[in-house]
């Protein structure tokens, strides 16, 4: 397997994250954002969309990173990322959806050059923009967390799994745009509890080899 990521991606934490998980080895390749490197022809070759990111396996590519963690449940089921239940499978899809469908999606970062470009934003209003949405969702999440009398240490039950995926990557990113996580204590104790464990650990952008 070749990861083709960048580090600060939150697409690509929750790709390693979910790797880690099921043990899977892969071979790191960086694609630096800040080059632009996304949009060079080499890149696009493998992913027309320019977007990190993509995992070369089979003699095949796969894209977005949604698809990549399904592909990766469904191809090495254990441990599993969901649990067995079908309603639990839509509650713990559905807290990974508020990250992935409605967090992330406004905060990336061809929004953000966008707005910086096209608007004259500046750190302060990108930092501004990106907590609105942030906020927005962890307010839901930890209402939903907060309610579910059964939740473990993770987003649901005892061991980690999609909601905790996809959490500790927008967390991370949070810290980056400076957003106060204290309204958040549910949020901060499964982010503290994932990040204790190898497999998230690892995962960090901090600690990958293109970090410099």
């Amino acid at each position: 397997m070749k990861l083709h990521q960048f580090f600060r991606s939150g697409t690509s934490h929750r790709t390693r994250i979910a790797l880690n998980l099921k043990g899977l080895q892969y071979e790191n390749v960086a694609v630096d954002l800040r080059k632009n490197a996304h949009q060079e022809a080499a890149f696009k070759a493998l992913n027309p969309q320019g977007l990190v990111p993509a995992l070369e396996v089979d003699g095949q590519v796969l894209i977005q990173s949604v698809a990549i963690i399904e592909w990766l449940e469904e191809r090495y089921p254990t441990p599993a990322l969901l649990p067995a239940d079908a309603n639990d499978r839509a509650h713990v899809r559905a807290l990974a959806a508020i990250v992935g469908c409605d967090i992330h999606p406004v905060n990336n970062k061809r929004i953000l050059d966008t707005l910086r470009a096209s608007f004259g934003a500046d750190d302060a209003a990108i930092n501004q923009w990106a907590g609105t949405w942030i906020c927005a969702g962890f307010d839901a999440l930890e209402a939903l967390l907060q309610a579910d009398k059964k939740r473990g240490d993770f987003c649901f039950g005892d061991a980690p799994g999609l909601a905790d995926i996809y959490l500790v990557s927008q967390v991370e990113s949070s810290r980056r745009f400076k957003v106060d996580l204290t309204p958040y204590p549910a949020i901060r104790a499964i982010d503290a509890a994932c990040s204790a464990l190898p497999a998230f650990a690892n995962a960090a952008p901090a600690v990958q080899p293109d970090a410099s």
